[in-house]
C-alpha cells in the first residue's frame, strides 16, 4: 500500500480513487492507513469478502489479497488473487493499465 500512497498524486491526477480493506481490528487498521491519503475497512467478514468478490481462506478467517480495478461503470477491469505474501499488484503497472484504457476508450475501443 505503500506504493500506492507514494505514488497517491498520480492517481488523484487521473481522478482514481483507491479503498484498502482488512480483517484486522480497528485499532490495526488505523495503524496501517497512517499517513495513507486514501480510506481503509476494518474488520471485514466472510459476507463482505464474498459481496466484493475476494477469496476468503478458511483456515485464518482471512481475506486473502484480492485487488480490483473499476472502471468509471464500476465494472471490474482487472483483477489479481494471492494466498501468500507474492503478487500484489504494483501501483506503477496499475497507473500504466489505467491509462492504457483510458486511451483505448479515447479511441473508441
Amino acid at each position: 500500500m505503500d506504493g500506492f500512497q507514494e505514488l497517491w498524486p498520480e492517481f488523484e491526477t487521473r481522478g482514481v480513487s483507491i479503498l484498502a480493506g482488512s480483517v484486522d481490528s480497528e485499532e490495526n487498521a488505523r495503524k496501517l492507513a497512517d499517513g495513507k491519503s486514501f480510506p481503509f475497512a476494518w474488520g471485514m467478514t466472510r459476507a463482505d469478502a464474498d459481496h466484493i468478490g475476494a477469496w476468503w481462506e478458511e483456515r485464518r478467517s482471512i481475506v486473502q489479497p484480492s485487488e480490483f480495478i473499476l472502471d468509471g461503470d464500476g465494472v471490474v477491469q482487472a483483477c489479481s488473487y494471492s494466498d501468500g505474501p507474492l503478487g500484489r499488484i504494483d501501483a506503477a503497472d496499475v497507473l500504466k493499465l489505467i491509462d492504457l484504457y483510458e486511451s483505448r476508450r479515447k479511441a473508441g475501443g
